[in-house]
């Protein structure tokens, strides 16, 4: 899954992809990753650039999620409450590996 939006869009005082991660995580999908971009647009069809200061503040962010189809149709109801504004995009894919760090990773 990827989910689509822009880099201002705020869910309680906190940017909205924070909160996506933080609920697949709780959720325990097997990953989330927060992917910021350097331009774009979208409904309003405004693009949004880093190359032009008075432009670059609402600036892509594609958040990707991985997991089986089941799982990730499962989380779908969190990002209803979540994404006003964006685009959810739900992609086929086949994982070829996956490794994970041993000991203490991140939480």
């Amino acid at each position: 899954m990827t989910v689509l939006l822009g880099e201002s869009d705020r869910w309680h005082h906190k940017p909205v992809y924070t909160e996506i991660v933080h609920r697949a995580k709780r959720a325990g999908l097997a990953g989330a990753s927060v992917f910021h971009g350097i331009e774009g647009f979208g409904g309003s069809s405004l693009i949004h650039t880093s190359r032009l200061l008075s432009l670059s503040e609402d600036l892509p962010v594609a958040v990707v999620i991985v997991d089986t189809e089941e799982r990730v149709r499962g989380f779908l109801p969190e990002l209803d409450e979540l994404v006003d504004e964006g685009m959810v995009v739900l992609d086929a894919c086949e994982v070829v590996r996956h490794t994970a760090r041993t000991g203490g990773a991140a939480s």
